[in-house]
C-alpha cells in the first residue's frame, strides 16, 4: 500500500512557550496501535519530514510504501492506519498537536493502481475535537505473486505444469500415488 500524507490545515500549537512559538509539524504513521510500537521488533513506524515554513498549513507529499499482509489486514474490521501529528520543539524535542485513525472500511477495496484521497479532523491527546485536517492518498499496488515456492501450487485441473526442479508434476504426482499403501493389508492401492 501506498500512503502519501499530502497536507494539514489549520493547525494550531498548543504547547505555546517563549522558546517554540512557531509550529514546525511532522506526520508519524502506523499500522500498529502507538502504545504498541514502542516495544515492537517488527512494528514500522514511517515518518514525514519536518514542514519548517508551512507554519498552521503545513504541506508534505511524503510517500511511503507500507506493506501490509491484505488478506489479515482488510479482513480485519478493525484494522487502522494509525497517524499522529507533531511539532518538533527545541525543549522538548516533539508534541502531540493531534491524531486520527484511518479505519480500513475507509480505504475499501479500489483497483489496484487507483488513489483514494482522504480527510480526517484531528484529535487531541484526550480524544476530543482537536485543532485541524490531515490529507492524504493511498493507492493500493498490484500484488506480485510468489513464484519461489518449491512445489507447483495449481487450482484445479492442469494440463501440465512442473515446479522449480523442472519434474512434470502429473508424473509427481503419480509416483507419489505408486507408493502409498494401505495401512491395514500393505497393498498398493493403484495397481487394483
Amino acid at each position: 500500500m501506498e500512503i502519501t500524507i499530502l497536507s494539514a490545515q489549520g493547525l494550531k500549537n498548543t504547547s505555546f512557550t517563549i522558546f517554540s512559538s512557531r509550529i514546525r509539524p511532522f506526520v508519524t504513521i502506523t499500522t500498529y496501535p502507538p502504545a504498541t510500537t514502542s516495544g515492537d521488533k517488527h512494528c514500522h513506524v514511517y515518518r514525514t519530514r519536518v514542514d519548517d515554513h508551512g507554519g498552521v498549513n503545513p504541506t508534505w507529499g511524503d510517500k511511503f510504501h507500507v506493506p501490509t499482509d491484505c488478506n489479515a489486514f482488510f479482513a480485519n474490521r478493525y484494522a487502522c492506519i494509525y497517524l499522529q501529528l507533531y511539532t518538533k520543539t527545541l525543549i522538548s524535542g516533539q508534541t502531540l498537536l493531534g491524531w486520527c485513525q484511518i479505519p480500513v472500511n475507509d480505504i475499501g477495496f479500489p483497483p489496484a493502481g487507483s488513489v483514494r484521497n482522504l480527510s480526517y479532523r484531528l484529535r487531541a491527546r484526550d480524544g476530543s475535537r482537536g485543532h485541524g485536517v490531515v490529507n492524504l492518498a493511498i493507492k493500493l499496488e498490484p500484488v506480485v505473486p510468489d513464484t519461489s515456492l518449491d512445489a507447483c501450487h495449481v487450482i484445479g485441473i492442469p494440463l501440465i505444469c512442473q515446479n522449480r526442479l523442472g519434474v512434470n508434476c502429473e508424473e509427481e504426482s503419480r509416483l507419489r500415488n505408486e507408493r502409498e499403501v494401505s495401512p491395514t493389508y500393505g497393498l498398493n492401492l493403484t495397481n487394483r
